[in-house]
């Protein structure tokens, strides 16, 4: 506002030497200046008041790094838009909208499609978008901002495939001509899933594979008790990013796991494991909680003693040796201990694996430390 002001005052101006020294040249000009001065900020609020901006988010959960598309609506009124840009915390960069919906050669409404990607797991407020109008002579300005809350987006964490340095921790051995997770005690069928090598003709589900569901396999009661166990320590002593890269590793542990026949997952705050088998059915509600993880403080994660059967990832996101004495117990397979990598330096032994910027180590069945001997 204050350039049309100026205008309008050298209008005047111009008004007031005409009238001192008899120079009706200097009349036109003059009004011209006083007219544009005062009709240009009426004009840009009538505009910005008949405009409107919409936006819709093509998806309210997006991974990290990957993009997000939204689609942002902006309208006009009968008096057009003679100049403007579209903010919104999506795009960055404001949008020029010049000469998109002028009065006359413009269109009535105009669809700009913007791709935003987030670094980091969680839930992110977005502010609603904003319209900045002006004149071409960049006069006078209005803001029209859009009449709804901020958007929620939640930002899951990413996956990778985990790179195995050594033997493939992920998938049952079925040397011994039987699934190793088969409890011998287990009698009581709890269901089916799809057949895996190894795994007794007995138990075998024939009347599925008349009708053509394919090779399926009675499960039994005590078989969750022996799928692998991922724990998710989130006590967290360093940056941030340490507990980011430990639930980056629990997540994609947990998709690795469930192609050898599924896995339970342990997380902070909850006394019984959240099962997740190789149809990933309840995988959508886990993968939520880890992007809801924030860094807590108390014990380590327990069960009771003896309560599994199958091998044991343990994700820490500070650094410790060996795994917590409580839960180790009660596990009576593999386990392994992964930590960030920037953590891994007191680790004397070879990782495992690798997975989203940590490492994994096995321990063995009861917990044992692994750090550096000292010298004699």
């Amino acid at each position: 506002m204050n350039k049309a002001a100026g205008v309008a005052a050298a209008g005047g101006v111009l008004i007031l030497f005409a009238l001192l020294f008899d120079a009706a040249p200097l009349f036109v000009p003059g009004l011209g200046l006083v007219f544009m001065g005062l009709g240009t900020p009426v004009w840009i609020s009538i505009a910005a008041r008949g405009a409107r901006v919409h936006r819709h988010l093509h998806s309210d959960r997006v991974v990290e790094d990957e993009p997000l598309e939204a689609t942002i609506e902006v309208s006009r009124g009968p008096w057009g838009l003679p100049g403007g840009e579209l903010q919104d915390p999506l795009a960055g960069a404001p949008v020029s909208l010049r000469g998109w919906l002028a009065p006359i050669t413009g269109e009535r409404t105009a669809n700009v499609r913007v791709v935003a990607r987030f670094a980091r797991r969680g839930r992110v407020s977005v502010d609603p978008p904003s319209l900045v109008v002006h004149d071409p002579l960049e006069l006078a300005c209005a803001v029209r901002s859009a009449a709804v809350p901020a958007d929620e987006v939640l930002v899951l964490p990413r996956t990778e495939r985990v790179h195995w340095l050594g033997r493939d921790l992920a998938h049952p051995d079925a040397a011994q001509g039987r699934s190793p997770s088969e409890p011998l005690a287990a009698v009581e069928v709890d269901g089916l899933r799809p057949y895996r090598v190894g795994t007794p003709a007995s138990r075998i589900h024939w009347p599925a594979l008349a009708r053509g569901a394919g090779l399926l396999e009675r499960r039994l009661a005590a078989d969750g008790d022996s799928r692998p166990l991922v724990v998710l320590d989130a006590r967290c002593s360093g940056p941030a990013e340490h507990l980011d890269a430990a639930v980056r590793a629990a997540a994609s542990l947990v998709l690795e796991l469930t192609r050898g026949g599924g896995c339970s997952l342990l997380l902070p705050g909850d006394r019984r494991p959240m099962d997740i088998d190789s149809g990933l059915g309840s995988w959508p509600a886990a993968h939520v909680r880890l992007a809801l993880i924030e860094p807590s403080a108390g014990q380590a994660p327990a069960l009771a003693a003896g309560a599994r059967r199958g091998k044991l990832f343990y994700i820490s996101a500070q650094p410790i040796e060996r795994l917590p004495a409580r839960l180790a117990s009660s596990c009576d397979g593999i386990g392994v201990l992964v930590l960030p990598t920037p953590v891994c330096d007191r680790m004397s032994a070879a990782p495992a694996f690798e997975v989203t910027g940590c490492r994994g180590y096995v321990l063995g069945a009861r917990p044992r430390s692994l750090s550096r001997e000292r010298a004699a």
